[in-house]
């Protein structure tokens, strides 16, 4: 079973230096229900599915397998919920390692969010000075959450 381990942050604006490799992303939701969710991503010139598990803490599991492209399209255009999620992800080491800070773009934009993926819940981190609140056990910032609700309308 894949696992995945990850802390969610919110980034300062201020303070945060895109660099210029971001890729875009469009990713949307066939079914969501009791944690559980699908997902179908492109992400620049890859397509992806992805099934979720419940989130447990920081951990849940996690199983993504490369699609065709075309594929990939075709089911975010006809199968997904709507609004779909866009962001550009641009991926940041810090120490030994990988973040990655996604700017939302459509009914998201204005949130930046930074993930960084650990190999255990207990694992020690250094935050970058661009790091602000950590978000991990708020559930209205998973991107399944934010293409049903999204930031624009609640963060009012």
């Amino acid at each position: 079973m894949g696992l995945e381990i990850e802390r969610k942050f919110l980034v300062n604006h201020r303070l945060w230096q895109p660099p210029d490799n971001g890729i875009l992303y469009r990713q949307g939701y066939i079914y969501t229900h009791n944690g559980n969710t699908v997902r179908l991503r492109i992400a620049g010139d890859k397509g992806y599915i992805t099934l979720k598990g419940k989130s447990k803490g920081m951990a849940r599991s996690e199983f993504e397998y490369e699609i065709p492209l075309q594929e990939a399209g075709e089911m975010l255009d006809t199968l997904c919920d709507r609004p779909l999620i866009e962001k550009i992800r641009y991926r940041v080491k810090v120490s030994e390692l990988m973040w990655e800070v996604d700017e939302f773009l459509g009914d998201n934009q204005g949130l930046i969010l930074a993930e960084v993926e650990l190999s255990s819940e207990n694992q020690e981190i250094i935050l970058p000075n661009w790091i602000g609140e950590e978000v991990t056990q708020d559930s209205r910032y998973y991107n399944s959450n934010l293409a049903k609700n999204s930031y624009s309308q609640w963060r009012k």
